[in-house]
């Protein structure tokens, strides 16, 4: 795609004026509403002239700041899949910034009346381009999900305006912790402009995630109020600090949600353009996603939206890289998931993005959802399989076997067709579902917060409570799952390939056991910075250091056995079938050989796990240098080699 020969979409600023672009194969007429200063008076009503599928105006003397929406003429024919309203003031699909959020009203749904006054107004900008950049972030290393508010909310040392945006992740102090667990990249929730679902209003509540946009492109004015420039700069800031930003969008679905929706930008520009509906029913949403409405990511106009507004976060603001909510949906066309498809194929080999990270959450609820393993290199994938089997492991119900598939880069899904490196992403926890602290202190799911009965989130969590239900003033529970936590940590940074931890995991963050916390833009999901756990967030960075230190770790390869690992019984003999097969084996150990950092030598790093609830004596393999050497968190006391594993714990060593 080439910006010399196909002409911008939406608000171009010129030294003349403002050329502005929208694309719409159905509408009769697209109409131009320009405000003034204030967002109140509508001063300018302008027709577009059509230009093939393409409707252009240009408004002399238009200038940066200036504020508008648009109208569309046609017909308004639901059952057919046509939802043209010029009552609905619409959002530019190319919108970078918003006057204002966006607030749901019964109104924004029914035809015929008018929303000038609900509706946030798109603003004129100027680019701003940043110098290419290679990213900063390579596969292999640390990344940590962030949502923006939650995280800076409480933050004591962030001035009160910052608190809740984006500036607020420049600020040295969120910084300093970064640099303190060795974060390699920051992955962001979503920070375009969302909605609230119609059911939260009633209920009081409202959606602190975002996971229901608008605006593919336009900024949220409740996170980043200072729109891209505040974007760029911090993106800025955390680079001069080695730290790299992916951001986390939504292009599975719009808030529009299913036809009883409301009208805010797409739908009503032209909806069978960029909404998938069942075959010859043009009037029947497909929901593959859940929420009511599912983006046609193969029809073109799509296709060219969601390819521009990756473009533009990477030319304008510098991004490294982007993770794709419900990805599944990006790959789909009219036979179901392709891994060849045309979107996929066209970020890949676009100019701008060949060289940024993708990751996929590949799955959504739709036939054949399910894609774990089948996106096209490279492709990184969020792991469930991992995240599930890790907390299985140390509940103690998951074979010895399948750790050790884990931790060794699950080439039974990643190796397919003899490829010879993992694309996994591991994680314990995410935005959705318990939080670290929670999977440890509940065997169920909490949600009755959420308005639903508790009928929402998950109901298999693969928890576990460490003998008294949810929060506990006893300091021996309390150690417990500690120690469960550490293991857990312990384990995931030892994986081979890329990880993430969710923001305030390192620290013991609970949402009191809510696994759906998306509606609760409160304490629930403010992390409370004054009470995260000291000792655990020490833990968390000697693991980070010790991630570092090996280059094992982040190595993308699958092993070759060609001794590269050896994995080892409690005896410190190689395993047998007998080891691998026994139900209850409660040991594994690993060794794998590995550069050390710190000085350049080749060396052998081994691991020990132990999930049993008593301390094991365990034997280390020969060492081919004459010893190990235990590698502790600072404090600690080194072993010597009769080596015994507490209960519920991971040991680290070193060849001498």
């Amino acid at each position: 795609m080439s910006d010399q020969t196909i002409r911008s979409l939406g608000a171009t600023l010129t030294d003349a004026g403002v050329e502005f672009g929208v694309t719409s194969k159905r509408a009769e007429r697209i109409e131009l509403c320009v405000f003034d200063a204030e967002g109140k008076k509508e001063v300018l009503r302008l027709p577009f002239t059509r230009d093939g599928d393409e409707h252009r105006l240009f408004v002399k003397g238009a200038k940066h700041g200036m504020r508008y929406g648009l109208r569309a003429h046609g017909a308004y024919d639901p059952d057919q899949g046509l939802w043209f309203d010029p009552s609905k003031l619409l959002i530019d699909p190319y919108a970078k910034e918003l006057d204002r959020p966006f607030q749901y009203d019964p109104r924004l749904g029914i035809v015929g009346e008018d929303t000038q006054d609900l509706m946030p107004k798109a603003i004129v900008t100027r680019d701003v381009a940043v110098a290419p950049a290679k990213p900063l972030f390579q596969p292999g290393g640390l990344i940590y999900e962030i949502a923006v508010k939650p995280f800076t909310m409480l933050h004591p040392d962030v001035p009160a305006k910052q608190r809740g945006t984006i500036a607020a992740l420049a600020h040295p102090s969120v910084i300093a912790h970064l640099k303190r667990l060795r974060i390699d990249a920051v992955e962001l929730m979503p920070i375009t402009a969302w909605i609230d679902e119609r059911h939260l209003p009633p209920l009081g509540l409202t959606n602190g995630w975002g996971y229901n946009p608008v605006g593919f492109m336009a900024l949220d004015p409740r996170l980043v109020p200072g729109g891209v420039k505040e974007l760029r700069e911090t993106v800025a800031a955390l680079h001069a600090e080695g730290i790299g930003v992916i951001l986390d969008l939504v292009f599975n679905h719009t808030g529009e949600s299913d036809r009883h929706g409301p009208t805010l930008s797409l739908r009503g520009l032209d909806n069978p353009n960029y909404f998938r509906s069942l075959p010859n029913q043009p009037g029947t949403l497909v929901n593959d996603t859940g929420t009511g409405n599912t983006v046609a990511c193969d029809q073109p106009a799509t296709r060219r939206l969601v390819i521009d507004s990756l473009r533009h976060f990477v030319q304008h603001a510098g991004i490294d890289g982007f993770r794709f909510d419900l990805a599944t949906v990006i790959g789909r066309g009219g036979n179901g998931f392709d891994p060849d498809g045309m979107m996929l194929r066209t970020m890949l080999a676009d100019e701008v993005l060949r060289d940024r990270i993708l990751i996929a959450e590949p799955w959504d609820i739709g036939p054949g959802g399910y894609q774990l393993g089948n996106f096209p290199a490279p492709f990184l994938e969020w792991n469930d399989r991992a995240r599930d089997d890790l907390r299985r492991f140390w509940r103690g119900d998951c074979r010895i076997g399948d750790l050790a598939t884990i931790l060794a880069g699950s080439s039974s899904i990643f190796g397919r067709d003899g490829r010879a490196q993992t694309r996994s992403v591991n994680f314990l926890a995410a935005h959705d579902g318990f939080t670290l602290m929670d999977l440890v202190s509940y065997e169920e799911k909490h949600n009755e917060a959420n308005g639903e009965n508790n009928r929402d989130g998950h109901n298999e969590n693969y928890s576990w409570n460490n003998g008294i239900e949810g929060k506990t003033d006893d300091q021996s529970i309390l150690n417990k799952r500690r120690a469960d936590i550490e293991a857990m940590l312990s384990t995931l940074f030892a994986t081979r390939g890329t990880i993430m931890l969710t923001a305030g995991d390192e620290g013991g963050r609970s949402q009191q056991g809510n696994n759906n916390a998306y509606c609760q833009d409160n304490a629930i999901t403010w992390m409370d910075w004054a009470t995260l756990d000291e000792e655990l967030i020490g833990h968390t960075a000697w693991l980070s250091g010790l991630r570092r230190r090996f280059s094992a770790f982040a190595d993308m390869d699958f092993f070759k056995g060609d001794g590269d690992v050896l994995w080892f019984s409690a005896a410190g003999k190689p395993m047998s079938v007998l080891d691998w097969e026994a139900p209850n084996a409660g040991v594994l150990g690993m060794a794998v050989r590995t550069e050390d950092r710190s000085n350049g030598r080749s060396t052998r790093l081994a691991m020990l796990f132990n999930r049993s609830t008593e301390e094991l004596s365990v034997t280390l393999p020969t060492s081919e240098r004459g010893g190990w050497s235990r590698l502790t968190v600072p404090g600690e006391t080194p072993t010597g080699e009769h080596i015994a594993i507490p209960a519920r714990s991971v040991r680290f060593f070193a060849e001498s």
